[in-house]
């Protein structure tokens, strides 16, 4: 009994050397990101089964990003309606008659008061859009859109504006006002694009992402499920932005919301697990991207919701409304990132982010100082064989 004792510490104590020396031991490198990826492979991702995509989506997910960490922003319209372009799913179109009314280019005031309030309620990204094709001939509206990005950047929140195509002076611009993201989506794939709108081309939209990531400024870009694309365009859309220089910083993915006057008034929601697979797919293919579900989440139950932010999705528009549709109010969306352990993810945390906003952070007369860029928590064994 006592020979069988001795042995059994004797195994004991080896054990405990072993496991020290594991720990010493490097740990597995990330792999590389890549940039170089086929249609077909995208593909076969996006046809997995669900609940195999998901958790492999998830795996990634943990690997790159603190999966307690969800960004919360919130989008303001300061300038409704109007708009030249024919997007077949937007009611701030001139071209068709919706409720949408259109409006002038807001004062600077209400816009700052509209994200001081944001900001009071947890979001660190403040979002404003304006029903434009281009800034042409809008000089003076630009000088006031620069104010506003000024400001809100002396907050210390990121800044997102989405004001139509752009020259590369206008993002330089931009870029020196302090601007932290331009969100330019591609809405769905090149080959389906035409179907959807005519009035400006694939390239154009392209052109503007390449002004904006040779400005310095964080590039979102994603697309909107529901247009009467098919699966192939929806991989088409993320091949397109996962082989650009660099992965957007943000990737948005959008459910339809079908407005009364506009071509696609009649096309119904896409359905979850449609969004759920798009998800996942494009966290496994752009590893460190923030995913946002964006329009369309107001309608999703919670444990849908729960399922997205599972297979990688780690932001969500919050607030009072996002352009010209519903969005989920602060207060609700508190309330439900509590019940499932979620936390907002603080201003310029985001590792890209923060690389790009850092030397002008250095500047003297900069108001916030640049915060650590946040490295992902370490989770239990048992949280992580979750899907």
């Amino acid at each position: 009994m006592l020979a069988v004792s001795r042995s059994f510490r004797a195994v004991r104590v080896a054990s405990r050397g072993l496991a020290t020396h594991a720990s010493t031991t490097p740990p597995t490198p990330k792999a590389v990101t890549r940039h170089d990826w086929t249609k077909q492979e995208i593909q076969s991702i996006y046809d997995s089964p669900l609940l195999d995509l998901v958790f492999r989506a998830a795996a990634v997910h943990r690997e790159h990003n603190d999966p307690r960490k969800v960004q919360l922003c919130t989008l303001m319209n300061i300038k409704t309606g109007g708009c030249s372009e024919n997007c077949s799913y937007c009611s701030q179109s001139s071209r068709y008659s919706t409720s949408t009314k259109a409006s002038p280019l807001l004062e600077v005031e209400p816009v700052l008061e509209a994200a001081r309030k944001a900001k009071a309620n947890g979001s660190t990204r403040f979002c404003m859009g304006a029903a434009w094709r281009d800034l042409a001939g809008r000089k003076r509206g630009f000088e006031r859109i620069l104010t506003m990005v000024r400001e809100v950047r002396g907050m210390g929140m990121e800044v997102c504006t989405t004001l139509g195509m752009l020259s590369p002076e206008q993002a330089r611009k931009l870029k020196e006002a302090g601007l932290t993201a331009y969100n330019h989506n591609l809405d769905t794939s090149r080959e389906f694009y035409p179907e959807v709108i005519t009035s400006r081309s694939y390239d154009d939209r392209l052109d503007t992402i390449s002004a904006v990531r040779d400005a310095g400024i964080s590039v979102c870009s994603g697309g909107i499920l529901g247009l009467g694309e098919s699966d192939k365009d929806r991989v088409g859309l993320i091949w397109e932005v996962a082989n650009m220089p660099e992965h957007p910083e943000s990737f948005p993915v959008n459910a339809l919301i079908p407005i009364p006057g506009t071509p696609l008034e009649k096309n119904e929601m896409v359905p979850y697990h449609t969004l759920a697979r798009t998800i996942a797919t494009a966290r496994i293919v752009m590893p460190t991207t923030i995913i946002r579900i964006a329009a369309g989440r107001n309608v999703m139950p919670e444990s849908e919701q729960m399922m997205c932010f599972m297979a990688g999705a780690n932001a969500i528009f919050t607030g009072e409304q996002m352009l010209t549709t519903p969005c989920s109010p602060w207060d609700q969306d508190k309330a439900m990132m509590d019940r499932w352990g979620l936390e907002g993810m603080e201003s310029f945390k985001q590792e890209r982010v923060a690389r790009k906003e850092l030397p002008q952070f250095m500047n003297a007369d900069a108001e916030v100082a640049p915060p650590p860029v946040e490295q992902a928590k370490p989770l239990e064994s048992s949280t992580l064989n979750i899907a």
